[in-house]
């Protein structure tokens, strides 16, 4: 009986194993079409997916290559990544457009400063206001010195007009006339003070952006008139001294007379010696660079008064800081026309003395220009002798206003 079993048993185990042989095959089979499946799509994408990623590749690790300096085509040069080309770029262009910002700023603040100027030295308002300047006929300016408060106030009650006087004259005839002086060594000091007050009362003061001194007297000539040009639109420029009588209308129809000749220097022309030796008055330290001792200077205009084409006068302003300056303001004015093409017009009645001299000359008909002593370089003691001067030989109040140009 137990055989029996036993037999029945084994044959049910085979049918079962053959059963799953036949389940495993089928599997097999569909695993195996299923791979083909797969397999095949992968055939027709995976290609192309490998050839861009490796071209990719192949371009990141060129470019790379090339910006690191490591291109085998370009062996042995040296190359700036792209990045930093543009980064330059952008930063050339900032600073160019900076400097055009800075440059407008530089223009408009000159601008502002001229017409605060214009404003603070008593100029026709207009002037600020618009970009074209009015043409003026000439601008006087007196030198003058901090000391000198009571100079000033005699050259006021005399031959300078003030007031709606001043101001009419400038309107009606072109004609600017100002004190000029600079600044003291400590800058707003008690000097500088006393003449922002003296200023702001009678109007009649260009202040200049220079250190006042004796020895200083040839840079104060050049930035008066550098200065003055940047301010006014003049045929001429006039310097005078505070002790020096000037008629105004014989002044003006002498300068009007050359109106037409280019590069005019007017004034008293002489020729005096080098002095070589030292303590002396007007000893020139210089004095070597004009020859041998005993020579004289080249010819030029007394320092008392003279007047200069605008012309000139602009070609002092462009080149002030190349011009020279020696110990005598009047030999350095000289020296800057050495050269060029100027008209040294010699003229006797801007050099005319004191009374009796300028007194006899105006009788005679041929009024003087400017009178001064020549020992004292201007008219001595000029405070207390300029009214009689001005009595004497003045032309009169009204000649300005008769007197066309």
């Amino acid at each position: 009986m137990s055989m029996k079993n036993r037999g029945g048993g084994g044959e049910q185990v085979s049918k079962s194993s053959v059963i799953s042989q036949k389940w495993t095959l089928f599997l097999c089979i569909g695993c195996f079409w299923a791979g083909i499946f797969f397999t095949n799509s992968r055939i027709w994408t995976e290609p192309e997916s490998k050839g861009v990623v490796a071209t990719t590749a192949l371009e990141i690790e060129r470019l790379k290559l090339v910006s690191e300096g490591c291109d085998p085509r370009f062996k042995g040069v040296k190359r700036v990544p792209k990045e930093i080309f543009l980064e330059v770029s952008k930063t050339q262009h900032a600073v160019q457009t900076l400097d055009k910002t800075i440059s407008n700023l530089e223009m408009e603040l000159a601008a502002a400063k001229a017409a605060h100027d214009s404003i603070m030295s008593g100029s026709p308002t207009s002037e600020t206001t618009t970009n074209v300047k009015r043409k003026y006929f000439m601008v006087i300016g007196v030198n003058t010195a901090f000391s000198s408060r009571k100079r000033r106030d005699s050259v006021r009650a005399t031959w300078m007009p003030q007031g709606e006087k001043r101001r009419k004259l400038e309107i009606e005839k072109g004609i600017i006339m100002r004190f000029v002086i600079g600044h003291s060594a400590t800058l707003g000091g008690i000097l500088d003070r006393a003449i922002e007050a003296e200023d702001k009362k009678h109007g009649d003061i260009l202040r200049l952006d220079h250190v006042e001194g004796y020895l200083e007297l040839s840079a104060k000539t050049k930035a008066y008139f550098a200065t003055a040009v940047s301010l006014w639109d003049a045929e001429y420029y006039v310097k005078v001294d505070d002790d020096v009588h000037v008629n105004i209308a014989s002044l003006g129809e002498t300068l009007a007379r050359h109106r037409k000749k280019p590069r005019v220097y007017i004034g008293c022309m002489k020729s005096g010696p080098v002095l070589a030796q030292r303590g002396v008055r007007y000893h020139e330290p210089e004095y070597w660079k004009f020859g041998e001792t005993g020579n004289k200077y080249f010819r030029h205009a007394t320092g008392q008064i003279y007047a200069i084409s605008k012309d000139l006068a602009s070609y002092i302003s462009v080149n002030q800081h190349v011009l020279h300056k020696y110990a005598n303001e009047d030999v350095s004015l000289g020296s800057w026309f050495i050269g060029l093409d100027v008209r040294h017009i010699d003229d006797r009645r801007l050099c005319c003395g004191t009374p009796p001299d300028c007194e006899w000359k105006a009788q005679a008909g041929n009024a003087c220009v400017a009178s001064f002593d020549w020992s004292c370089s201007g008219i001595c003691r000029s405070v207390d002798k300029l009214k009689e001067v001005h009595k004497r030989c003045g032309e009169g109040d009204n000649a300005i206003w008769k007197t066309s140009f």
